[in-house]
């Protein structure tokens, strides 16, 4: 625990925060999420017809963690492609949040995997989006344009203020769009994993699931591969969502650890999936409560 609080302060310290616990949003986070039967999101986000949970009580938008644990032994790997609204400088000075090397791993190592891109770095990324997203191992999904938080409160991130979040998922969706992402996957995940009600109730119209997770990599600003890899191999269990990252200033050592990952859990019996999938296997029995 203390080391994913410190993880959380050194990410919105260098303004890149792009995970942290489930809890970030305080308490309300906890429960403010409900599922049902899948259902397709409306067209104005314009994703593909993939599986969502349908909306809550009060209409709030519903919150996937994980997929259920009597349904097999899959695994989906996540990746947030993080960049902020006002990036573009460091990006110009040669900092590189994206990483090649290791959409190539998984590619080699034949392993689907849901991509979490804000909108700001399709833009700066738009050969590399559209190739992500024209790949049938992959899908891709929105983490806001702006990453800004969603809450008030999100480990010093600059917040949206509610009558603009909305807007600020759909304009990631229309940057993907403009990138020659054809079909982004209606999920949605919180900069930071911070929300409330407040956040799912302005996400609603939009028809997307949110995606958390339940297994923390800790691969944000590591060096150590096989730290990174024990972290994730003594957290997963049978549908669980693990979050990482695909930028390489701030995740370094995540493809090394992804040699080690992928064989270890393959030989422990897991099948990786994608995110969309286990949504459309799982119902409610995965929404957070």
């Amino acid at each position: 625990m203390i080391t994913l609080v410190r993880r959380c302060a050194a990410l919105c310290a260098l303004g890149t925060l792009t995970a942290a616990l489930a809890g970030c949003g305080g308490d309300t986070a906890t429960s403010s999420g409900h599922a049902g039967r899948p259902t397709r999101p409306p067209a104005t986000a314009s994703p593909s017809a993939a599986p969502t949970l349908a909306p809550g009580p009060a209409g709030l938008t519903p919150v996937f963690e994980n997929g259920s644990r009597k349904h097999g032994r899959t695994v989906a790997l996540t990746f947030d492609a993080d960049m902020t609204a006002d990036q573009g400088p460091r990006a110009a000075a040669g900092e590189r949040f994206d990483n090649p090397a290791l959409v190539a791993t998984l590619r080699r190592l034949k392993v689907p995997a849901t991509f979490f891109m804000t909108g700001r770095w399709a833009e700066e990324y738009p050969a590399q989006a559209r190739d992500i997203g024209r790949d049938p191992l992959f899908e891709v999904a929105n983490h806001s344009y702006s990453h800004h938080a969603f809450t008030g409160s999100c480990y010093g991130l600059p917040s949206v203020p509610a009558a603009r979040m909305r807007a600020d998922m759909e304009r990631a969706f229309t940057a993907f769009r403009s990138a020659g992402v054809e079909r982004p996957v209606p999920y949605f995940r919180f900069p930071g994993g911070c929300y409330d009600q407040r956040a799912l109730r302005a996400l609603a119209p939009g028809g997307v699931t949110a995606v958390q997770w339940d297994v923390v990599s800790g691969d944000a600003f590591a060096t150590d591969s096989a730290a990174v890899a024990r972290q994730v191999l003594d957290g997963v269990r049978p549908g669980s969502v693990v979050v990482m990252h695909c930028t390489r200033s701030a995740a370094p050592a995540t493809e090394r650890a992804l040699r080690t990952i992928v064989p270890k859990l393959r030989e422990r019996g897991f099948r990786f999936v994608r995110v969309s999938e286990q949504i459309g296997t799982t119902g409610a029995a995965g929404a957070r409560r």
